[in-house]
This record gives C-alpha cells, sequence and structure tokens, in this order.
C-alpha cells in the first residue's frame, strides 16, 4: 500500500512545483521589465523621414528631352529635363535687340548735345563779328556826321552811315539773342539723352530676365538623391508652378519617432537611440535624439482640436521627436526609405 501511495504524492507535488516555477519566471520576468522601463523609453509610433525636395518647372513650354530613369540616383546640377526653348530664345533676341536701338537713341541725342554746344560757340563769334561791324558803323556814322555839319557830304551819303549803325545795332541785338537760344537747345538734349540713357537700365533687365527665363528651360536636381513620382513625358506641355518629380535626399534621411506626452518627462536631447526598422527586424542600428517638435501632431492636424466647443475627451498627445542616425551611409543609402516603419528605444539613464 505504501508503494502505491508514493506515486501519488509525487504526483500531487509535481503541480505545485510547476506553479512555483511559473511564479517565480513571472516576477523574474516582471522584475526585469520593471528595471528596463525606468531606463529606457519605447515607441513603435515612429518611421523614416527624409527631405524631400519637390522640382517645379519654373517656366512653361513643351518637354524636349528627359535625362533620367525613375528612382535613379542623381546628383546636385544634374541636369534631367530639358524644354523647348525656342520661343525664350526669340524673347531674348528682341530684348537684345531693344537694348542695341535704345543704345543707338543715346548716341544720337549726344551728337546733338554736342551740335547745340557748337552752335553756342558760332552764336558767341556771331555776337563778337556784329560788335565790330556796330564798331566800325559807329565810327563811319560820327565821321560822316562830322561832315554832314560841314557841308561836306550830301544828305543822302549822311543817311546811308545812319541806316548802316541802326542795322549793325539790329544785327547785334538778334546774335546776343541767339546764345540763350542755344544754351537751351543744348539743355533740351542733354535731358533728352539722360531719358533715354535711363532706358538703358530697364532694357539690359529685360536682357537679364530674357536669359534668366532661358536658363530655366534646363531644370537640375537641387539635391544628392534618388528620383521618384516622375509626372511628365516627352513632348509633354508643362505649366510653371507645375510639379514635375520629386528627388529624395539620401544624405538627409533621419527618423520621427511620436512618443506619448507622458513619456517626455525623462527624454532628452543628445540621448542614446536604438532603432529597429520592421523591414530588417534583425538588424539594429543607432541614433541620437536631435529635436523636439514644437507642438503636438494634433495641432498640425488639418482640422486641430478644439476642447473649448464643450466635447471634450481627453486623449493622450503625442509629440514628434526628430532623431539623428548614427549609421553608415552606405546602409542608409541602400536599406532605409523615408517612410518605412521603425521601433525605438531611447536609453534615458
Amino acid at each position: 500500500m505504501e508503494q502505491n501511495n508514493t506515486p501519488k504524492k509525487k504526483r500531487k507535488l509535481v503541480f505545485p512545483i510547476i506553479l512555483a516555477l511559473v511564479l517565480v519566471g513571472a516576477l523574474i520576468f516582471t522584475v526585469k521589465e520593471y528595471f528596463y522601463y525606468q531606463s529606457h523609453e519605447v515607441t513603435d509610433n515612429a518611421q523614416v523621414d527624409a527631405d524631400i525636395s519637390p522640382v517645379v518647372a519654373r517656366v512653361g513650354g513643351y518637354v524636349k528631352e528627359i535625362r533620367f530613369k525613375d528612382n535613379q540616383l542623381v546628383h546636385a546640377g544634374d541636369t534631367l529635363v530639358i524644354l523647348d526653348d525656342r520661343d525664350y530664345q526669340v524673347k531674348l533676341q528682341q530684348a537684345t535687340a531693344a537694348l542695341t536701338s535704345t543704345r543707338q537713341s543715346v548716341d544720337v541725342t549726344e551728337n546733338q548735345v554736342s551740335e547745340a554746344r557748337t552752335g553756342i560757340a558760332t552764336a558767341q563769334a556771331n555776337v563778337e563779328a556784329a560788335k565790330v561791324r556796330v564798331w566800325k558803323a559807329t565810327q563811319d556814322y560820327t565821321r560822316f556826321e562830322n561832315l554832314y555839319n560841314d557841308h561836306a557830304i550830301t544828305k543822302a551819303q549822311f543817311d546811308d552811315a545812319k541806316a548802316e549803325k541802326d542795322a549793325a545795332e539790329a544785327a547785334l541785338r538778334v546774335a546776343e539773342t541767339q546764345i540763350p537760344a542755344q544754351n537751351r537747345r543744348v539743355s533740351v538734349n542733354e535731358r533728352q539723352v539722360g531719358a533715354t540713357a535711363s532706358n538703358l537700365a530697364s532694357r539690359q533687365a529685360d536682357i537679364d530676365f530674357a536669359k534668366l527665363q532661358l536658363s530655366y528651360t534646363v531644370i537640375t536636381a537641387p539635391a544628392d538623391g534618388i528620383v521618384s513620382k516622375r509626372n511628365i513625358q516627352l513632348g509633354q506641355l508643362v505649366q510653371a508652378g507645375q510639379t514635375l518629380f520629386a528627388v529624395v535626399n539620401d544624405q538627409g534621411i533621419y527618423i520621427t519617432a511620436n512618443f506619448k506626452e507622458t513619456q517626455l518627462e525623462h527624454l532628452r536631447i543628445g540621448e542614446k537611440v536604438d532603432v529597429t526598422a520592421d523591414a530588417f527586424s534583425d538588424s539594429t542600428f543607432q541614433g541620437t535624439i536631435e529635436s523636439f517638435s514644437g507642438a503636438t501632431g494634433a495641432k498640425f492636424s488639418l482640422l486641430p482640436p478644439d476642447n473649448a466647443t464643450g466635447n471634450f475627451v481627453k486623449v493622450v498627445q503625442r509629440v514628434p521627436i526628430r532623431i539623428k542616425i548614427e549609421a553608415d551611409p552606405a546602409f542608409i543609402r541602400r536599406n532605409l526609405r523615408p517612410g518605412m516603419s521603425v521601433y525605438v528605444v531611447v536609453h534615458t539613464k
């Protein structure tokens, strides 16, 4: 009877032992998790982000060449699209012709100023010549007057001398009025030169603008990265302001982690971060907290919540945190793409 009771006693002891082991294991796991979360903050609400540069047409035109393929790696300054530039070449030629015409107009008005200044010298010379004739006519008049008083000449001869004197004085007055007239002519022509010359800057600006518009027909990559989301085809008419494609800057990839507001107490800039991408769960790379968003994600939404409406329901908000990736650039370019989900662990102590 005692031998039969021994197996039953052993079987009765198995369950308490298993239960005790489970409880001990659970206790160890709980303690371990407790101390782990005392020095770590984790979230799976995180994704890979990057600087994405949309390339927008600055002028309209037909697409003449496309020099890239979808998802191609390009470098800043590479020529990617060329638009038909014949319209802009014509506008540049028109602006150049207008500048040439304005310069010729300036030359003509400057020649007119030179002619007017020469006219001043001529008018002054005419005044001097008229003064000489007046002096000569006055001397002759005086002599003829004395001779006439002595009855040595006739009245007709005396009248001729007087008429010559009056004519010389009138010619002098006319010559003297030509000098102010020539001065006014010079002044008018000089103002005309200034007005015409002021158009030179405007015409040069038209040329610079035409050259700028012409340069916009060659569309280049704004940064190093991968070309994506192409929206154009050969021969397509694009409009100014139209988005043609986007360049994902492979040098600006980072992590955006959305932590709950209750997790922010121990988070600081510069704390180390472990990141695991869902696509590569067996590969963990490091990062550093770089900055905190200025507001919660809800505040930047299309319809931000307004708690003053009376329908208030408290919801734990999340704050975006930017994490700088500290990994091999080749690994980043090869494996990480904006939008990929990641798991983030922050070492707070």
